[in-house]
């Protein structure tokens, strides 16, 4: 009978461990996966901050030269970061133009001076004419969910 019992209280003893381990295992994998949708939430709140830089001005038709000269800067910024000389479908290149030109993001900072001197020379030449203004596009890349072209349409 005392083998019995002691042999009673040695499954206990068993069962009793089991059901603790198994709550381990239970609470390390419910929060390994609230760990994960954090972290996801998290990269999804980077790639709708970064993309906010450009996609402020789509669907503007009140463009200036200076945005896009911001904007060329910013996606030049963003390519350095990332040592990218040129777009492919999966990485973070962005690029930017004037419809139908591209490669605004390559432009030393003295080409994207020219622009705003050529755009300011209009103005000098006709004085009731107002500095030239764009409609912009902005395209998100499907497979890295990151902006991959900004395009700038003249509205005049």
């Amino acid at each position: 009978m005392e083998n019995a019992s002691k042999a009673l209280m040695m499954a206990a003893g068993v069962l009793i461990g089991l059901l603790i381990l198994s709550l381990a295992v239970y609470l390390f994998a419910n929060f390994g996966s609230a760990s994960a949708e954090a972290h996801k939430r998290n990269a999804e709140n980077q790639i709708n901050q970064f993309n906010a830089q450009f996609t402020i001005y789509e669907g503007r038709n009140d463009v200036t030269i200076h945005d896009i000269v911001t904007v060329a800067n910013l996606a030049k910024s963003s390519n350095a970061s990332y040592d990218l000389t040129e777009q492919t479908d999966t990485n973070y290149y962005i690029s930017v133009g004037i419809y139908p030109r591209y490669g605004y993001e390559k432009m030393l900072t003295t080409q994207l001076e020219a622009l705003i001197q050529a755009d300011i020379q209009k103005i000098d030449e006709n004085p009731e004419r107002q500095l030239p203004t764009y409609t912009c596009t902005v395209n998100i890349n499907p497979n890295t969910q990151r902006v991959s072209t900004v395009t700038f349409t003249n509205n005049n």
